[in-house]
């Protein structure tokens, strides 16, 4: 099933404006980390973080954000890997006007708006439907049937539709999931280095045969079949892989994550406390450096 999108945030303070305020999503669990994660889920830094899981409801039943906050960064470089994500809610469209939140009309009834970072979110001008209002992930690829082909024989996701004359086809596990949307970008993929990464979950027994046909394919494997801990909660097994473009695409055991990821109703304080106790702008500040980028 379709878990989640990490995003690489720099700004924690406007991005949890947005997620929440615009977008009406709510915070289901917030972590802090003292050190780099196993499996790159905060990128190649080694210092501390966080990780905020926000969304529309449990992820159980809903595919949500992954904000990773590395402390010492302050912004990073987009490419043309992560082209958007769609949702219906005419509440966040009415949330952005009010707000003042540029807002740009794309095709009649959907708007764009760009989180903090430059990631770009389109809303549906329509009430937000009671399952999953998340429509789907836009990923950009230079070969469109060599990514179906990927998608949908190594990783056995269905094919929706595919459209040979706009480039673009869409992808899914299931009729009532987040979709995957692949687009054609006309050249090669740059990551950049917000590069993010899509999460699915599936039966623990089942990574071990996704590790081993990406090995009998020759396909990159970027973190082989790992344990990953986070204190006091559910120790989850994981394994990362990169497409024929490099989107990175991590599977977890779905039984340790259902456990892992119930909604902790502390959340939004653990957030706001965690920003409230974040000294590094001001100590940036002070030595008159800017944060990394």
């Amino acid at each position: 099933r379709a878990l989640h999108f990490v995003f690489k945030v720099g700004d924690r303070g406007r991005s949890a404006r947005f997620y929440r305020e615009l977008l009406g999503m709510s915070v289901l669990r917030h972590e802090e980390f003292d050190e780099g994660c196993k499996a790159s889920c905060n990128g190649p830094y080694d210092g501390k973080w966080s990780k905020t899981m926000v969304g529309y409801g449990p992820e159980d039943n809903h595919f949500v954000a992954e904000l990773t906050y590395n402390y010492g960064i302050g912004e990073y470089r987009l490419g043309n890997d992560f082209l958007g994500i769609t949702l219906v809610s005419s509440q966040a469209v009415s949330n952005a006007k009010k707000m003042g939140w540029p807002l740009k009309e794309v095709t009649a009834g959907v708007f764009e708006a760009e989180a903090p970072g430059g990631y770009r979110f389109y809303l549906e001008d329509k009430e937000q439907l009671k399952q999953d209002p998340v429509l789907k992930v836009t990923l950009g690829v230079s070969d469109l049937q060599k990514s179906v082909n990927y998608w949908s024989d190594l990783l056995g996701m269905k094919i929706y539709e595919k459209d040979e004359e706009k480039q673009r086809a869409l992808l899914g596990y299931a009729d009532n999931q987040c979709k995957l949307e692949l687009k054609t970008v006309g050249g090669v993929v740059d990551h950049g280095t917000a590069f993010g990464r899509i999460a699915f979950s599936c039966a623990k027994e089942e990574l071990p045969n996704i590790e081993a046909l990406m090995k009998k394919e020759n396909q990159k494997i970027l973190t082989p079949l790992v344990s990953l801990d986070t204190p006091g909660k559910a120790t989850v097994q994981v394994i990362i892989l990169a497409d024929p473009d490099g989107h990175e695409i991590c599977f977890v055991g779905d039984e340790a994550f259902r456990d892992l990821s119930k909604v902790d109703p502390n959340g939004d304080k653990l957030l706001d406390d965690a920003m409230a106790a974040d000294s590094s702008d001001t100590w940036f500040a002070a030595q008159k450096r800017k944060k990394a980028s």
